[in-house]
């Protein structure tokens, strides 16, 4: 249980020196775009199992709700609030930002017709939770890189920096808070749902802890 004691994402080999920047070592590229084809995998696995949909959308939901916004301008919003919180957090963008938004979209739309899909609602929670831990490697690799995260990693990065606490800790907090409000303003939740709000953190923690171990054994 040492991975829930990890407190800051690990500077590895291929980590780039710098998150913005136009001339990223080749190797800190390459394993950005694995990480986020990794993480974009997980968050397909999640959609197809239908269990329940991820806490930011179950927010996105509530905010329809309360708005009359579509899903995708709730969504949308949300997105720019969340990267407006990274200037009181000091966050640092990167390529990695956007590049975030550019494959995950891209392995959603292109890897969701490849997935099985079952009819057994216990395969599907057991398909659920492969998603939460396949998401959460994704997102140690890319996030190992340091080429910019993603505007909810780039919110728990700098929440942790401020905090002090565990990343699994600061990532579960920031997941469930999210949900209860979501929740609260009409959106539904599933199964799925409170996997992913309790296990991302965990899941990510356990990602950096191993590739820690390997870098260390090379």
């Amino acid at each position: 249980m040492s991975f829930l004691s990890i407190k800051s994402v690990p500077k590895l080999k291929w980590s780039s020196p710098k998150a913005f920047t136009m001339k990223p070592p080749l190797a800190s590229l390459f394993f950005l775009i694995v990480g986020l084809i990794v993480f974009g995998l997980g968050e397909a696995l999640l959609v197809t199992a239908s269990v329940g949909v991820s806490p930011w959308t179950v927010f996105a939901q509530g905010l329809t709700n309360v708005t009359g916004w579509s899903l995708g301008g709730a969504t949308f919003v949300i997105s720019v609030s969340v990267l407006l919180l990274w200037i009181p957090l000091r966050q640092t963008p990167g390529m990695g930002t956007i590049l975030n938004a550019i494959v995950i979209a891209l392995v959603l739309e292109y890897v969701l017709p490849l997935l099985p899909s079952f009819e057994s609602y216990a395969a599907n929670i057991l398909l659920a939770l492969t998603g939460v831990m396949v998401t959460g490697f994704g997102g140690a690799i890319y996030l190992i890189a340091n080429l910019g995260p993603g505007p909810r990693d780039g919110l728990m990065t700098g929440l942790q920096a401020v905090t002090d606490q565990p990343v699994a800790l600061v990532r579960m907090c920031l997941e469930v808070g999210v949900v209860a409000i979501g929740w609260a303003l009409g959106g539904t939740l599933g199964l799925g749902t409170i996997f992913f709000a309790v296990g991302i953190g965990p899941a990510m923690a356990i990602g950096m802890q191993a590739l820690q171990y390997r870098n260390a054994a090379h």
